[in-house]
């Protein structure tokens, strides 16, 4: 039986790309540039990649990108967009809990809820941040972004979805915040690429900075910085509060 994540994502490339959250991809970028001192001889890996906005988007500036993702139909929108601005990348299907790759990259980005959090259980997630240990170098580094656990204790996720949601956009509704999980569980609507409308049950999973850390360090990462995560102005600059829907995190491998 198919998970919620997979369910939601299949048939559903284009309309992915118009979602509010996917639209801070050049600034998003420029970080990630900066992060890793704009060298192009750095080898990166994309995980859980999409349509692959950021991996296509740093090829166009002179770097070596791969893209993974569970979902095929995400990654042929990703091939597609690729083709149409003729660049070569390489857009593979894995499961990012069993990454086929060992030592391979120097720098691993995960962004916009790709893949972690999005598991079953905390076992899964810890798998994926286990995985993205596996294929980095030595030295190497980890940027990804997660949901803020401070955030739903002090705000409501679906008054904030609700007003970041643009019109034709996926909509939530009826969450439960579960404070012994920290997992919220909504209804998530969308219509796909087909124009089918679907409705599923899905839960996703906020981790508080502590466990973050804590989680990093018991694989190796050290110099853990957490930020808050404003799309598309990724900035060490942000210290993370408890209005910050997603947090930023950096880490590295000795």
């Amino acid at each position: 039986m198919k998970q919620w994540y997979e369910l939601l994502f299949e048939n559903y490339g284009k309309k992915y790309d118009t979602e509010n959250f996917t639209q801070g991809t050049m600034g998003e970028c420029d970080f990630i540039e900066k992060e890793i001192n704009f060298d192009k001889s750095k080898k990166i890996i994309d995980i859980a990649c999409g349509t692959g906005r950021h991996s296509i988007e740093l090829t166009k500036r002179g770097y070596n990108v791969i893209g993974i993702d569970l979902s095929e139909s995400l990654l042929e929108r990703a091939r597609k967009k690729a083709k149409e601005q003729n660049l070569s990348i390489s857009f593979y299907q894995h499961d990012a809990r069993k990454l086929p790759f060992k030592n391979e990259f120097d720098l691993a980005i995960m962004l916009c809820e790709g893949g972690f959090p999005l598991m079953e259980t905390d076992e899964m997630n810890f798998e994926i941040l286990k995985n993205t240990w596996n294929v980095l170098k030595s030295p190497g580094k980890l940027i990804f972004t997660t949901l803020n656990g401070l955030f739903p204790i002090f705000n409501s996720i679906e008054k904030f979805c609700a007003i970041t949601t643009m019109e034709g956009n996926a909509t939530y509704n009826n969450n439960t915040f579960d404070l012994m999980t920290f997992r919220d569980y909504n209804i998530t609507r969308i219509e796909d690429d087909l124009g089918n409308p679907k409705e599923l049950e899905c839960n996703e999973r906020y981790y508080i900075p502590p466990e973050i850390t804590w989680l990093l360090k018991s694989l190796g990462f050290y110099k853990i910085d957490i930020y808050g995560a404003k799309l598309g102005k990724f900035s060490r600059d942000d210290k993370l509060t408890k209005d910050d829907f997603e947090m930023l995190v950096i880490a590295e491998k000795q």
